[in-house]
């Protein structure tokens, strides 16, 4: 019974943070440091995704994966190319996959 109304205390959560979203006065979303401030946090927190994920070892622990990190790094340097996603992530699963079978 707690997880259903966790999960129903979540999605009305996510609702009316949505809906304060749609809610909000005008002069409010026009406001120049709200506008980077919005503008920043996604980066920042998928910035935070991307690295908690890639270092990810046992448990809670942090370990460094040296193939991971490899498909991370060709990840970049595809993104830095300007490839297209699919290119991205064939990239990062190519040198990934080849850097474990090496053994790394």
């Amino acid at each position: 019974m707690t997880l259903w109304i966790v999960l129903v205390a979540t999605a009305a959560g996510c609702y009316l943070l949505k809906f304060a979203g749609l809610a909000a006065p005008r002069r409010l979303l026009d406001n120049a440091w709200l506008r980077r401030f919005a503008t920043a946090v996604p980066l920042a927190l998928l910035a935070a995704l991307i690295a908690v994920e890639a270092l990810r070892g046992e448990g809670q622990a942090l370990a460094w994966d040296t193939a991971r990190m490899g498909g991370v790094g060709a990840a970049v340097a595809a993104l830095a190319l300007r490839a297209p996603f699919l290119v991205v992530v064939l990239a990062a699963a190519a040198v990934t996959a080849g850097l474990r079978a090496l053994g790394l």
